[in-house]
């Protein structure tokens, strides 16, 4: 059976953006960027929610254009980004998306159940916190692996927004520092 790894950036607040929805904190070390690349090369299928997804794909496809501007990560990870298939988690969109991406709009648990059925690799949830939120209240995060970043934000979206009906005591099975900056916390159910 194949698992949903969790792939998160926080705040030490507790926040995956701040109060206006910025994402211009984390900061994308080189080691970070690197256990970052080798995560989603063993992946072979990202998942997101629409806003993650719409954030992705304005930046992705061709974030490698000009290699002279570009960064290391830019340049490692977006054509990774082009050639993985991706699903789209979403109420509101529906036909082509293009990207090699196809969107699952009703019935999350059941579809979700069939993919994690399906033979293939493990599949990488990146950010999205309604969604990993709904997910976990299924059963479905098998790995949560959470990059808390040294800044702390005051406000905006936590890294779960909804309260749960029943806790989740979770096991650490890895932690790490990156270049003295950012942390890793890796949890598995």
């Amino acid at each position: 059976m194949r698992n949903i790894i969790y792939w998160v950036h926080t705040s030490v607040d507790g926040y995956i953006c701040g109060p206006n929805g910025e994402f211009d904190w984390p900061s994308m070390s080189g080691e970070l960027s690197d256990y970052s690349i080798a995560m989603n090369e063993s992946v072979d299928t990202f998942l997101y929610g629409r806003k993650v997804w719409e954030m992705m794909s304005a930046y992705w496809p061709t974030a490698d254009a000009d290699p002279a501007t570009a960064d290391a990560h830019d340049l490692a990870f977006a054509s990774l980004w082009r050639a993985t298939p991706k699903i789209v988690f979403s109420a509101t969109l529906d036909g082509d998306l293009g990207h090699n991406t196809r969107v699952i709009g009703r019935d999350l648990a059941a579809q979700v159940a069939e993919l994690k059925a399906a033979p293939g690799k493990d599949m990488l949830l990146t950010g999205g916190s309604h969604l990993a939120a709904s997910l976990t209240e299924h059963g479905l995060i098998d790995d949560y692996r959470i990059v808390v970043h040294p800044v702390v934000l005051g406000g905006g979206l936590p890294l779960f927004p909804t309260r749960f009906d029943e806790r989740l005591n979770l096991r650490l099975v890895e932690s790490r520092a990156f270049d003295g900056s950012a942390v890793l916390l890796r949890y598995q159910r």
